[in-house]
């Protein structure tokens, strides 16, 4: 049987790891950190997202708990939802903090909107 020569991509995926390695220093130069180090920068990417959803939310509720809101969190967001607005959280918080005033306007609508149709049953 003929001896296969293997291709170049083994090859060049080795240097690769060996070029993005070779920044560290002393015991940690091996492909094993490598694989270490883009996993915890994935997994700091997406607790990133949640710590930012987090504060959102604690956004909103604090403004809500103040008064300005006429309900609960979790009933704005369902009312927004129902009434199919694409205003995330993120807007929302941003709103919130700029201009307590307009989120209860937005507020208001919303139950307005949503009262007539369970009252017109559309819904």
């Amino acid at each position: 049987m003929i001896r296969t020569r293997r291709g170049y991509i083994a090859r060049r995926r080795r240097i690769k790891t060996r070029f993005s390695v070779s920044s560290f220093q002393g015991s940690r130069l091996k492909p094993q950190q490598e694989i270490r180090a883009l996993a915890s920068a994935h997994r700091g990417r997406d607790e990133k997202k949640r710590n930012f959803r987090r504060l959102w939310i604690t956004r909103l509720n604090s403004v809500i708990r103040e008064g300005w809101i006429a309900y609960s969190y979790s009933r704005l967001i369902h009312d927004l939802y129902k009434r199919q607005l694409s205003l995330n959280r993120k807007i929302l918080a941003q709103i919130a903090i700029a201009n307590k005033n307009f989120l209860s306007l937005i507020s208001d609508e919303i139950i307005r909107d949503v009262n007539w149709k369970e009252f017109a049953g559309v819904i």
